[in-house]
């Protein structure tokens, strides 16, 4: 039992009584919606350009923090092994449960939607007024389909900010890096210059 099995079950009985169109549009969201964070991270790559080489750094290193935060995110699911509760409650959910075996706990949507959201944020804050709130309905979707309890979400977020938030500064003093490559034949993706 979980402190807030309640809530899930309350949430996904709302799912299951919400119109059609409202569970595939946050079911689509939920499958899908990662990929926005891409492409606010290549937009915040492009505005950073002409903003100085410490802002293109941290632009740049948005990915790799993001796949850090899935590393970290992911040694914790391996470490805990907590079932998803749509196997352990029974409960009707608006996706099919992932098999045995696919841990809930931390929700790895929401650590990787968390980290692109922080990136984002600390290199372009106008993108980071888009992506941060789309983290936190990318966590919100994660409980709706029924693929994980409300505490999962919260520490996978935690999670991917904590680690987005560690790796910023280094990312930013990697700024000689970038001022090296605008002296090269990369310097397109470096300045606007």
């Amino acid at each position: 039992m979980h402190f807030d099995d309640g809530l899930y079950t309350w949430i996904t009985g709302l799912a299951h009584r919400a119109p059609g169109p409202l569970d595939t549009a946050v079911s689509l969201w939920s499958d899908f919606g990662l990929a926005l964070f891409a492409v606010l991270m290549v937009l915040a790559w492009w505005r950073a350009r002409p903003l100085g080489s410490a802002r293109t750094a941290l632009a740049l290193a948005a990915p790799l923090i993001v796949v850090a935060a899935y590393v970290v995110n992911d040694l914790f699911k391996m470490a805990v092994h907590e079932q998803r509760p749509c196997q352990t409650l029974h409960t009707v959910t608006v996706e099919a449960c992932p098999p045995l075996g696919d841990w809930s706990f931390p929700s790895n949507h929401a650590a990787i939607a968390a980290a692109a959201a922080v990136a984002i944020l600390l290199t372009d804050r106008a993108l980071g007024t888009i992506a941060v709130p789309a983290a936190l309905l990318m966590g919100a979707s994660r409980v709706w389909i029924g693929a994980h309890y409300p505490h999962d979400v919260v520490i996978g977020l935690l999670v991917g900010t904590a680690v987005a938030a560690a790796l910023a500064p280094a990312a930013r003093r990697s700024a000689p890096v970038v001022e090296r490559l605008a002296d090269t034949r990369l310097r397109p993706l470096v300045t606007a210059r």
